[in-house]
């Protein structure tokens, strides 16, 4: 299965920020959004760096309550690993494994396209699965085998 597969069953909306907003603004649209992480955007909309929940708690642990007031661009990752709408569910899922990441932005021609979360991964992996299943119960009991393209 494709990332572009994956995001037309998804949907390719992307909650972002700026490199000027402010942690406590951050927390706010992360749990407007029920999301773990944002792309940060630059004015002209191009990736700048993705910050999430987990960036939050070790940046709180270091500094204390004065990293609410701060903002975004001081605490956000600037190396984002990105993908097409051209790879692979499963070279993805290598890539979020080996970095232990679990947010990557879906980029065409290095412009927001999407984004996918480790969730997405695993979800489409258990429908797979399932689907699997059901073929295997279909061919031992001698009934039809479903198409799942």
């Amino acid at each position: 299965m494709r990332i572009a597969d994956l995001l037309r069953n998804k949907g390719a909306e992307v909650a972002t920020v700026t490199q000027e907003t402010t942690v406590t603004e951050l927390l706010a649209r992360l749990a407007e959004h029920n999301v773990g992480a944002l792309v940060v955007v630059d004015a002209d909309g191009a990736v700048a760096g993705i910050v999430s929940e987990r960036d939050v708690v070790r940046r709180l642990h270091e500094h204390g309550p004065a990293l609410l007031s701060r903002v975004v661009g001081e605490i956000m990752t600037t190396l984002v690993a990105t993908c097409s709408p051209q790879d692979s569910v499963d070279q993805l899922s290598v890539v979020m494994t080996e970095r232990r990441i679990r947010h990557i932005p879906v980029l065409v021609d290095r412009r927001l396209a999407g984004i996918i979360s480790i969730g997405d991964v695993v979800k489409t992996r258990m429908n797979e699965l399932e689907e699997n299943q059901e073929q295997l119960e279909a061919y031992i009991s001698g009934g039809p085998i479903r198409s799942t393209g």
